[in-house]
């Protein structure tokens, strides 16, 4: 039995709690079960050099597990980040950046923190749905300081966690479920329902066609009930 006695197609309780730190330009607290993150933008106005005189704004991200996030303490990165940190950074950064013409923002750039105060699973995926919704947040602020027009046309971004366990398609993993499941997989959806992008690995053996089809299925139904949020 799954914990909290979830069907095999079924979510963990989700909800979010927007402007969870007063000082950001936008923030939101998600949580996703027992898996908590904090994400937090802050808006520069400046971009990094190879943007310069483009027009173009930028949309960056960090990430990082606080210690006691986890079941033994998660060691701080004072050393810098670990490639897998990086990897993480880089899927949200990338998925964010689907959100918005970037041109439309000006030579801005929104820099989003994701800081996991409970992991227990989808920490990543997690971070982009919130992540999402701080962006969103973040630039209805700089309309209202006078440094946009108009909010910017927004595509709505949602990420989850799916994968196979003892040969049964599951939707949204926990961690004991995430650290034994023979495939796991991650998929970033637009609200328009097309693909951003989509991780998915075997993790004990090969996955067969109707499997990977089974994964998306349950991808698309868990973004879509995260979509939700958004009209929130």
């Amino acid at each position: 039995m799954r914990s909290n006695n979830r069907k095999d197609d079924e979510m963990r309780p989700v909800s979010i709690e927007r402007g969870i730190q007063y000082q950001a330009d936008g923030s939101v607290l998600i949580k996703m079960g027992n898996t908590h993150v904090i994400c937090g933008v802050t808006v520069e106005e400046k971009v990094p050099p190879f943007l310069k005189g483009s027009g173009q704004g930028w949309i960056t991200a960090e990430y990082g597990i606080l210690p006691c996030a986890t079941d033994s303490r998660y060691r701080r990165e004072t050393k810098g980040a670990s490639g897998r940190t990086m990897e993480i950074q880089r899927l949200i950064g990338r998925s964010l950046r689907m959100m918005v013409d970037l041109h439309t923002i000006g030579e801005r750039t929104l820099r989003v923190d994701c800081d996991v105060l409970n992991a227990d699973g989808g920490t990543r995926t997690a971070s982009i749905t919130g992540g999402a919704i701080a962006v969103v947040d973040a630039l209805k602020k700089v309309v209202q300081r006078g440094g946009l027009a108009a909010l910017p046309k927004i595509t709505p971004v949602a990420a989850i966690s799916v994968g196979i366990l003892a040969g049964k398609p599951l939707l949204d993993l926990d961690y004991p479920e995430d650290s034994s499941a023979q495939t796991d997989a991650n998929f970033v959806m637009a609200g328009d329902g097309r693909w951003i992008e989509i991780q998915a690995t075997a993790e004990g053996e090969p996955y067969s066609d109707e499997e990977y089809l089974a994964l998306m299925a349950l991808a698309r139904k868990g973004c879509g009930e995260l979509f939700d949020l958004w009209n929130e």
